[in-house]
């Protein structure tokens, strides 16, 4: 029995999370769910969208199931999912995107993995304005000899655990001399420690230019923050987009699983929000937990599912009439019925 935290979230989150939950539960996986509250309904009960009930249950349990949340703008409150981050030292973002059959897409054969720095960079928020008038503002990327070498050894590790052909660095290291060199350099001396995997760097520009004409000839790529995050979203928009993207953050000492997307509060409790991308996030957690035989089971009924195109939400046919709830039993019941 796996003991995991579950953030239910707000919006879609609480919807689309018990959808994840009734899923793997389908497929026979032993887990006692501890479900604690963060994002609005925080707000609402503890003045705090990360009350400490949060840190001290993934502590505990080391491994978290995040719903999206929302993080009211000016508000003055912390991003949950940066304060998360940055509270376990959730180093790697890990982002696959691999198309579907039955979704309209431009591409198909896509199957690529964004392992993303997720701690440094312009996003560790160093900023300030620099004039009383505040006329100009200055951020600070950091970029660290350290936090390079973990997250590329990561990608390596991961091509090397996942059969996975090559890795691709991508950098700025041709403007970005310091910073940009720094990673490049570090992701150079990694590479040798894998002579079995394929290596290569691209100029982020390039790299976006190149994924755009002909992704499929990318495997596990590997950058920094900003690009990362970046280059993820575009990823998931040659294989669908964002309602199909699952993503980890994962650390030395808790992993946390997640949608990507965001919270769309406008269609919260309309039954109509594709449950695709947390489903996918707990296939992703499974494997984390050694569930290899269930989280392929799930994943292949979702594709299934998918690829009918009958009992899907309608932002993956337009001519279905069916919602979240009526997506997730058709999973549900394939599931059973591959047993």
């Amino acid at each position: 029995m796996h003991k995991v935290t579950l953030i239910p979230g707000d919006g879609i989150g609480p919807s689309i999370t018990d959808a994840a939950v009734r899923i793997i539960e389908a497929a026979g996986v032993g887990i006692d769910w501890e479900k604690v509250e963060a994002g609005l309904p925080a707000i609402d009960k503890f003045k705090d969208p990360l009350p400490k009930e949060v840190i001290d249950s993934i502590e505990r349990n080391r491994v978290a199931l995040k719903g999206p949340l929302t993080t009211p703008v000016g508000s003055g409150f912390r991003s949950v999912n940066v304060a998360l981050r940055k509270e376990f030292d959730l180093y790697a973002n890990v982002r696959p995107a691999r198309s579907f059959e039955g979704v309209p897409s431009r591409y198909g054969q896509i199957d690529l993995v964004i392992v993303r720095e997720n701690t440094e960079e312009f996003y560790a928020g160093i900023e300030h304005y620099i004039d009383p008038q505040r006329s100009a503002a200055e951020t600070i990327g950091v970029v660290t000899r350290r936090g390079s070498e973990r997250i590329v050894k990561y990608a390596y590790e991961y091509a090397r655990s996942h059969n996975r052909k090559k890795v691709t660095t991508v950098h700025k290291a041709n403007i970005l001399k310091y910073t940009g060199g720094l990673f490049l350099d570090v992701s150079r001396h990694v590479a040798a420690g894998y002579p079995e995997i394929a290596t290569e760097d691209r100029i982020i520009d390039n790299m976006a230019m190149q994924m755009v004409m002909k992704p499929q000839q990318f495997d596990v790529i590997v950058t920094t923050n900003l690009f990362g995050d970046i280059l993820s979203d575009l990823a998931s928009g040659l294989v669908g987009g964002l309602g199909l993207a699952p993503g980890a953050n994962i650390g030395y000492s808790a992993a946390i699983f997640e949608a990507v997307h965001g919270s769309a509060p406008d269609i919260a409790g309309k039954n109509i929000a594709n449950p695709t991308a947390v489903i996918l996030g707990g296939v992703m957690m499974l494997r984390h937990l050694n569930e290899h035989a269930a989280a392929d089971r799930i994943e292949r009924c979702v594709r299934e599912v998918i690829k009918e195109a009958k009992n899907v939400t309608r932002d993956l046919n337009p001519d279905s009439g069916v919602g979240t709830t009526e997506m997730t039993q058709a999973i549900i019941d394939r599931i059973h019925a591959s047993s």
